[in-house]
């Protein structure tokens, strides 16, 4: 779409924003960290565990930093944009801690600021202000619309919803839609009906059978305050690409809707958060993909390229800094690592190395630096050997969560039990171009699919003193130096 006026005053008050935080940041400095990932991924468990072990002395030989001695303390500070929730750390760390369970999924933005008291190699005292965004992955995915005509997103959005195994999902939605006439008179209860038809497919795409990824509009799965309201009262019509939407049809309330929606949820969002960004982490659950079959993890790998796209990459300059900040680190995780042997880690970090090869192709030539890593930054399970006849197989061992099951065994939430959770090919690329179809929830029962990946219930820890004990993890020092060591130097 052509660059519009309205398009031109978003960059003016992006300039104007990125002016004031320069001015700010000049004399405190201040790194801007956002943490997204799509559903389940695990974004509220990494930065409950990122601060509790800079504040609370967790185990981190790979951040420099940290393990030279280098970082005097950590400590949290008031929240620094009143507009903006609190994450609620505190609360997080109790569900993990106490109750052992793993934290409410993230609905909305939040943000904490955590300032590092540390010492250069040089000698030199210096303090750095860590900004942590928290922002769900689905209203990432939203971005692109700002690009996108009503029509060009309506038939994306079909064509989509036409392939398998989106097309079984979509049945309801779709049947409604072969009724609607886009000419016709504007009808609200029409269009409430192809809402709520939508949403349900979109939801159904989400259920962890499917593991879908790629779901704009994101806000349509986490409403908040905005349910119900017009602004997400809108579905794809099956219309032109160039078509124009005669004045009082259905089609032209959809138009009026879609925009209503990039107003009043996707600018706002991309203005006072977003574009404010100087690093970031992306989390993805590659082991849900695996779980559900090869169509997940294809929507994965779509998913996380249109995420790349949305970022403004490159290195970050005083000039950039002064009028359009730009992200110069930015490190994809494969999360859930524990629920692996440590001898599939690497695979793991291979499978999604792969997955955003495509899209980080394209950011080579920016400047920026993109990493690629596998991590549990709250581990789940310890390692095993497991007598299989005259083999040990290499397992974990865990508490599965009330209402797993495997091989026709449903757990009560409190037994631990060793499983062989299988072993991720060496080779990630007969994956991805079908070479190496493999089973999944989507088409198959439990016991017929060739992984399942189970979901366990956060450690039980033992209590040091008054202490809050060290919460275990898989290469999260790592994720930290990638992130904000340099900074530290």
């Amino acid at each position: 779409m052509a660059f519009s006026f309205q398009d031109m005053v978003e960059e003016a008050r992006l300039s104007a924003r990125a002016l004031i935080d320069y001015g700010e940041h000049f004399f405190n400095p201040t790194v801007r960290l956002g943490v997204t990932g799509l559903s389940r991924a695990g974004k509220t468990v990494f930065i409950t565990a990122l601060i509790h072990g800079l504040t609370r002395g967790g185990r981190f030989p790979v951040f420099e930093a940290y393990a030279s001695g280098r970082i005097a303390r950590a400590h949290l500070a008031p929240q620094p944009d009143d507009a903006v929730p609190r994450f609620a750390y505190e609360n997080h760390l109790r569900a993990l801690i106490e109750e052992r369970r793993w934290p409410n999924s993230t609905v909305d933005i939040s943000e904490l600021r955590l300032v590092i008291d540390y010492q250069r190699p040089n000698g030199a005292d210096r303090t750095l202000t860590l900004d942590i965004v928290d922002y769900p992955g689905e209203w990432l995915l939203d971005l692109p619309l700002l690009q996108k005509s009503y029509e060009q997103w309506s038939a994306e959005s079909l064509a989509l919803s036409r392939d398998a195994p989106r097309a079984h999902l979509a049945a309801d939605w779709h049947a409604h839609l072969a009724t609607l006439k886009p000419e016709a008179r504007e009808d609200e209860q029409a269009t409430l009906t192809a809402a709520k038809l939508f949403t349900n497919y979109l939801r159904a795409c989400r259920d962890e059978q499917f593991a879908m990824s790629l779901l704009p509009p994101g806000r349509f799965l986490m409403p908040g305050n905005l349910a119900d309201t017009p602004a997400l009262t809108f579905a794809p019509l099956d219309v032109p690409v160039g078509g124009q939407a005669g004045e009082g049809s259905l089609w032209a309330m959809m138009v009026r809707r879609y925009e209503a929606y990039k107003d009043v949820v996707v600018r706002p969002f991309f203005r006072d958060h977003f574009a404010r960004l100087d690093r970031q982490i992306v989390l993805a659950d590659a082991l849900a993909a695996f779980n559900s079959g090869p169509e997940a993890l294809h929507d994965l790998e779509a998913a996380l390229a249109g995420i790349l796209d949305c970022f403004n990459i490159g290195r970050s300059t005083i000039l950039s800094s002064l009028f359009r900040p730009r992200i110069d680190r930015i490190l994809f995780a494969a999360t859930k690592a524990d629920h692996l042997h440590h001898s599939s880690h690497d695979r793991l970090e291979a499978v999604l190395r792969r997955a955003v090869t495509r899209a980080v192709a394209r950011a080579e030539n920016t400047g920026a630096a993109i990493d690629v890593v596998a991590l549990a930054a709250v581990r789940a399970t310890r390692e095993a050997q497991v007598a299989h006849g005259r083999d040990k197989l290499p397992s974990i061992l865990g508490t599965p969560a009330a209402g797993e099951s495997a091989n026709g065994e449903f757990f009560d939430g409190n037994t631990e039990v060793a499983t062989f959770p299988g072993d991720l090919p060496l080779d990630p690329e007969p994956l991805f171009d079908g070479r190496d179809a493999f089973r999944g929830l989507a088409t198959e029962a439990a016991e017929k699919s060739d992984f399942r990946f189970l979901r366990f219930r956060p450690p039980k820890l033992e209590h040091e003193g008054t202490s809050e004990p060290a919460l275990p993890h898989i290469r999260l020092d790592r994720a930290l130096q990638f992130l904000i060591g340099d900074k530290l130097a």
